[in-house]
């Protein structure tokens, strides 16, 4: 195995990371900012306000977003298993 091989792999797994956390974290940043702004202008400080949205804009991510993630996490999974026929 070489230097180049192992830091490909560890280039493709932090790619894969981002790409199947990104959705998730993006709109989380999104939801708790517009809250944050409509907590701010109303002056309302209540602090279930922040995390029931949250919540429920992950499940709807996750709902949408799952059969994506998994195919995108499976696609590497068989990457990895492919590559580790090849080694010598």
């Amino acid at each position: 195995m070489t230097q180049e091989l192992v830091l490909s792999l560890m280039k493709n797994a932090l790619w894969t990371g981002l790409m199947v956390a990104g959705p998730i974290l993006v709109l989380g940043l999104i939801t708790g900012l517009l809250i944050g702004i409509f907590q701010a202008v109303t002056q309302i400080q209540e602090m279930t306000l922040t995390f029931i949205p949250k919540i429920l804009v992950v499940a709807l991510v996750l709902a949408l977003f799952l059969p994506w993630m998994l195919n995108t996490i499976l696609d590497f999974t068989r990457e990895i298993f492919n590559l580790i026929g090849t080694l010598h």
